[in-house]
């Protein structure tokens, strides 16, 4: 596997990681509850787990043993 013969300057590699920047989330407000989530993942929201609108599944009651 090849390697470089010498040592790459600090100043190359800050420039080749100019283009990683962190980049907020995006978030939009779910129809039917009215709350802001992260797009295209599912959400809780009174016990309930929501995806596009939709009610995917209702949190079970405990047991006891």
């Amino acid at each position: 596997m090849p390697n470089p013969k010498r040592r790459h300057s600090q100043q190359r590699s800050a420039k080749r990681r100019t283009h990683y920047k962190a980049t907020a989330p995006t978030l939009s407000t779910d129809s039917s509850t009215g709350e802001m989530h992260v797009r295209h993942r599912a959400h809780v929201s009174e016990g309930k787990l929501y995806y596009k609108g939709k009610v995917v599944a209702e949190k079970a009651p405990l047991r006891a043993i």
